[in-house]
């Protein structure tokens, strides 16, 4: 289990390190910015989502190998 844990944190820090490099990440049609006068409002719906597949993605073919 601590395995895991360590490889899903090393995942995770590799992504926050090289995310902004992505040039698609964040910026997907359906991503949610507000900008105005002293106010900046952002939320990657769209890019959460494709995430989240991505991942349960992933999820569902390592379950599969496993057996």
């Amino acid at each position: 289990m601590l395995i895991i844990i360590g490889v899903i944190l090393i995942v995770v820090g590799v992504i926050l390190h090289f995310g902004p490099k992505i040039p698609f990440l964040g910026k997907l049609p359906g991503d949610i910015s507000i900008k105005r006068d002293g106010f900046q409002f952002y939320f990657p719906l769209m890019t959460s989502i494709v995430l989240s597949i991505l991942l349960s993605l992933i999820i569902y073919i390592i379950q599969k190998l496993k057996g």
